[in-house]
């Protein structure tokens, strides 16, 4: 699970409440005791709510967790408890429902490609990429690997991918290889392509992994099958369109990672925040 560090989260209760809460405190009731129950309002993958017992916790209430983080929960199931002052409450509970509703939408969507495509494929992997709304890096990824997948990049610094935006660059291609295999020699290698020449160059030019550009099954699985009888370590990646629709699909052709943003973009899942008055 993707760690989120804690001054990230009181960046979202700041951006919300930079200074006091006009309407909690002008109807003076924020030494009430009160409680609030989550819930979803549909069956569906529930993710964040760690993330949202925190942001209660920040804000001096107290939260108790019902579910694992990725678990699927039928409508009206409690997956979140928290009580405290009714300040403490309104201070937080938007931003941990907003959490709450944005996780679980890409936990659930990255759960259905996953399951789409291991249905054919039971080792393929599901890896979203950089590509997430800017800001957003710690969320999206927490959802992306709730849900089941895994990081395909966390930026720039983390891993090694060859693009044709490096490439123009590149004057003699072989030496370049040969220089990137030499300032990074305990990483991997991947090759963004565009088809199964490229893919074949750059395994002759010594790629560990090959990402193949916008393929169509019936392609991926052609390149895959030529490829992995040259190099049975390689690694296949299908890139770019692929949804939950077409998982399955670059699965069996033989693809060994799914790259995709898809389930970042979609509407959040619906959690209800019931709130309750413990004083009489």
């Amino acid at each position: 699970m993707v760690f989120v560090p804690t001054h990230y989260l009181a960046s979202l209760i700041e951006d919300d409440c930079p200074l006091n809460d006009l309407t909690t405190e002008g109807l003076g009731i924020g030494a009430c005791v009160g409680k609030i129950v989550s819930f979803p309002k549909e069956d569906g993958v529930v993710a964040g709510v760690t993330l949202a017992a925190r942001l209660f916790e920040l804000a001096g209430a107290e939260a108790s967790v019902l579910v694992q983080e990725g678990e699927y929960c039928h409508a009206g199931r409690p997956v979140l408890v928290a009580s405290g002052s009714a300040a403490s409450l309104h201070h937080v509970y938007k931003v941990a429902q907003t959490v709450m509703e944005y996780v679980s939408g890409i936990a659930g969507r990255t759960s259905q490609m996953l399951l789409s495509a291991r249905e054919v494929n039971p080792t393929v992997q599901v890896a979203l990429t950089r590509k997430h709304f800017p800001g957003s890096k710690y969320l999206s990824l927490f959802g992306a690997t709730a849900g089941g997948g895994i990081v395909h990049r966390n930026g720039l610094s983390d891993s090694i991918l060859v693009f044709d935006q490096h490439r123009v660059f590149c004057q003699n291609m072989a030496t370049a290889m040969a220089a990137l295999k030499n300032h990074s020699p305990e990483r991997k290698i991947a090759v963004e392509v565009d088809s199964a020449q490229e893919g074949f160059r750059f395994i002759d030019l010594g790629a560990d992994i090959i990402q193949c550009e916008r393929f169509s099954p019936e392609m991926l699985g052609a390149f895959a099958k030529e490829a992995k009888s040259r190099c049975p370590h390689l690694i296949i990646n299908a890139a770019g369109g692929v949804t939950a629709e077409n998982a399955a699909r670059y699965a069996c052709a033989g693809a060994d990672v799914l790259v995709t943003t898809w389930p970042y973009f979609g509407r959040p899942f619906d959690i209800k925040m019931a709130f309750e008055c413990k004083e009489g």
